[in-house]
């Protein structure tokens, strides 16, 4: 923390750091003048509850009569607050007027403190208490300039002073009654200085803070906005690649040339879903529409297994099993089925052609599980607990080749969250690996 004893912040942040102080002082006159009026008007009821034998109140007419006054002038520093705090609020900055404001309410309150010991006893040497509170209170509650804070001192010492001769104090208690002054006024603005220093220090870094997050969004937009574009446009040359394979299919070509055109249908095929993944993680999916509608989750799961089993050309892979009859969750029906889909490609991914992916469904207490196992090559274990972040190097090459982006997963998970519910995973090398999506149940 850089320390400012003499010295002002860069011109840089001088104007926006005093407009942020400016308005934490009024904030702080508002509070104190509340608490010392509150504080007023406890002692002087209590002043009239308990009988004069007991407190002695003749014998301090000058109590009476300033606890009176601070009963008169303070609400009109709290009020006064309350329209400096309603104009800052209007105009975006401080003006000199509130500073101004704010340095005769601290040297009111400076002075309620020292007039207070002179009270209490003829001899301030032994009763500065008061006297110290309010400088320490003011030294944390209020930020001045450090010339502003030297001016505040030399009028303190000129009020002090002064009363040293209204109590008609010989020139021996004189010296020792200014000297302890000096002591306090010195430890003042040392307070002073370090929580300016202090409060400086923490508002350049929300101002730093602040700066780099914009540019990090600035850039994200700017990151998210290409691949968005670029996947996007990636999808027309591929799909007309697509069809001009499927067309040539049609034809009468030789088995080579057959293969040949499957190949290219295939590659097509992942660069859609590479696509897919790359637009789904460019979307806002924080600030886009989620709208779900209550769902059995049987029938839902069922479709999806259905559909599986026509992509693999009728082969019965992917299977469900159920526990339960009836399962409703609040579902999205453009992204979750999506995330389970993730789920069964890449377990089809990492199997062999003749094992099976389960799909299971059961219900526990106010909770619907879903988990989708394999028995192919599973999960190391030092990958296990980064494999739902984005671009985590996670990824890996399936068993015939198929490329990974590294983020699907992230985005099931994504996916998942958004629907209230949790994923988790389990996997052992050589054995295969079971996904856990946790849903909450829909009433």
């Amino acid at each position: 923390m850089d320390t400012h004893y003499f010295s002002k912040l860069p011109a840089k942040y001088a104007n926006a750091y005093r407009n942020y102080y400016t308005y934490q002082n009024l904030l702080s006159v508002r509070r104190a003048s509340l608490v010392f009026l509150v504080l007023n008007l406890v002692i002087r009821i209590l002043y009239h509850i308990f009988p004069e034998s007991l407190t002695r109140a003749q014998n301090f007419p000058e109590f009476s009569f300033t606890n009176w006054i601070y009963i008169t002038v303070t609400p009109v520093f709290y009020l006064t607050s309350f329209l400096l705090i309603d104009q800052y609020r209007k105009l975006k900055s401080g003006t000199a007027g509130m500073a101004l404001f704010v340095f005769v309410f601290s040297i009111y309150i400076i002075c309620s403190g020292m007039y207070s010991s002179f009270i209490a006893t003829a001899d301030p040497s032994n009763a500065l208490t008061l006297y110290l509170v309010a400088l320490s209170l003011v030294s944390v509650l209020f930020v001045f300039e450090y010339y502003e804070t030297i001016v505040l001192l030399v009028g303190i010492e000129l009020l002090f002073t002064a009363l040293l001769f209204h109590a008609q104090a010989d020139a021996t208690e004189m010296i020792y009654n200014q000297m302890i002054s000096a002591i306090l006024i010195a430890g003042f603005f040392l307070i002073s200085r370090y929580f300016f220093s202090y409060k400086a220090t923490y508002y350049l870094q929300v101002i730093e803070i602040r700066d780099k997050t914009t540019v990090i969004e600035q850039a994200n937009a700017f990151k998210n906005q290409v691949l968005g574009t670029v996947a996007h446009d990636l999808r027309n040359p591929i799909a007309a690649v697509e069809s001009l394979a499927m067309m040539m299919e049609m034809e009468d070509i030789d088995e080579d040339t057959q293969d040949n055109l499957k190949m290219m249908r295939e590659s097509c095929a992942k660069a859609r879903n590479i696509i897919d993944d790359l637009l789904e993680a460019a979307r806002n999916e924080g600030s886009a529409g989620f709208d779900t509608s209550r769902t059995e989750m049987n029938n839902l799961l069922q479709n999806m297994v259905n559909t599986w089993r026509v992509q693999l050309g009728g082969r019965n892979r992917v299977v469900l099993t159920s526990d339960t009859n009836e399962a409703y969750a609040l579902i999205n029906h453009e992204k979750f089925p999506r995330a389970i889909d993730n789920l069964i490609s890449n377990a089809l991914k990492f199997s062999n052609d003749a094992d099976k992916v389960e799909v299971h469904l059961s219900r526990v207490k106010e909770r619907i599980i879903i988990k989708v196992m394999d028995y192919g090559l599973g999960i190391p274990k030092a990958m296990l607990p980064k494999i739902f972040d984005r671009f985590s190097g996670a990824g890996r090459t399936g068993l015939k080749g198929e490329q990974s982006t590294g983020i699907g997963l992230s985005i099931v998970k994504h996916i998942i969250e958004r629907h209230g519910g949790k994923i988790s995973v389990s996997s052992i090398e050589g054995k295969g690996s079971t996904f856990t999506v946790d849903l909450p149940q829909a009433e």
